[in-house]
């Protein structure tokens, strides 16, 4: 997604995954020390991701009887999302639940499966994304990673304090960008928008301070986040959809006892998908939480639909060779067209 944010790493999935697969060839070691593996995320304690996360490492816990657990930084106690990936590169961490931004500074191609207005629901996004997850894994397999299932964050907004109901109320903005995001500043480069690079931990302040007065993410992410509080409206026109996943060491799966491999195998997939059920229904309940609360959505004119979509068009064959290949961009066009003629309207 844009990262969609945002929010977050927020958009991680079961962090259990982080023992899937592992050492499943190495020598039985009997009566092995405990393994604890050290976890961040920019997810707040208490938010729908860390409430799926922290039941299934409890699971782990109990039915390892201990010999593995997780020790999760949430809530950005460890910094923003590149500075989890720094981190497990040094050994400090062992993993990371991100969103696509964090997963970008492993293998940034995969930012190719949260192009701006490439997909016109969630269920064409989880069809090209289950179709292409693989592909990726092995990627980051080559990199010294596990790229473990998918997480969530969900579709993108604009949020501001002033109403925008086309391109030049955006361009008005000072408008939050996440860092040195290559896919966002390219769509702002592209509309003339005005990025104030900060990080995830930094937003919030600064909505409050003035320094932005704009930002975007998805509803769950800016209820966790606080932004919802700062801003008073929110665009009816998605930008992306966001997604997130669990990111493990290699050099940290070797900790793993082979006879405690399977069971978090199992207890990752189930919690996976349990995440982004949760996750949908939380953005769901956060628009309602932000309507009550004040904040407007509103409704995005055609004309500025029509005009997002053609610059995000070209944004798409333009980032070819810069993000990702012209082979992956046709790998996601391609899965796309294959559902939609599956579902036919």
């Amino acid at each position: 997604m844009i990262k969609s944010l945002s929010a977050l790493g927020l958009c991680a999935v079961a962090a259990v995954a982080a023992y899937l697969g592992a050492s499943l060839g190495a020598p039985r070691v009997a009566n092995a020390e405990p393994i604890q593996l050290r976890i961040a995320s920019l997810a707040p304690s208490g938010s729908p991701w860390m409430q799926v996360l922290d039941k299934a490492a409890a699971e782990t816990t109990e039915k390892t009887s201990s010999r593995v657990t997780l020790k999760y930084f949430e809530g950005g106690q460890q910094g923003d999302e590149p500075d989890f990936v720094r981190k497990i590169n040094l050994g400090q961490l062992d993993g990371a639940a991100v969103t696509a931004v964090g997963l970008a500074m492993i293998d940034e191609s995969i930012r190719v499966l949260e192009l701006p207005m490439m997909f016109e629901s969630a269920e064409e996004f989880d069809y090209v994304a289950d179709k292409l997850w693989p592909y990726f894994q092995k990627k980051f397999e080559a990199k010294g990673f596990k790229l473990n299932d998918r997480g969530e964050v969900g579709w993108i907004y604009f949020l501001s304090k002033a109403k925008v109901e086309k391109i030049a109320d955006l361009r008005g903005q000072k408008l939050w960008l996440w860092g040195d995001d290559q896919l966002v500043g390219a769509v702002f480069k592209k509309l003339g928008l005005n990025g104030v690079p900060l990080g995830v931990p930094e937003v919030d302040a600064a909505l409050t301070s003035g320094k932005i007065n704009a930002c975007y993410g998805s509803p769950v992410a800016a209820v966790a986040l606080q932004w919802y509080s700062k801003v008073k409206f929110m665009t009816s026109m998605p930008m992306s959809f966001a997604m997130g996943a669990n990111v493990i060491s290699t050099k940290a799966y070797k900790k793993m006892p082979p006879e405690d491999a399977k069971l978090p195998e199992d207890i990752s997939r189930a919690n996976a998908k349990k995440l982004r059920k949760v996750i949908r229904k939380s953005n769901e309940d956060a628009k309602g939480t932000m309507s009550r609360k004040g904040v407007q959505v509103v409704q995005t004119p055609i004309a500025m639909v029509d005009e997002f979509t053609k610059a995000s068009t070209e944004i798409w064959q333009e980032l070819v060779g810069k993000v990702y290949s012209k082979e992956e961009l046709k790998m996601v066009l391609d899965a796309r067209d294959e559902y939609r003629a599956k579902h036919k309207k």
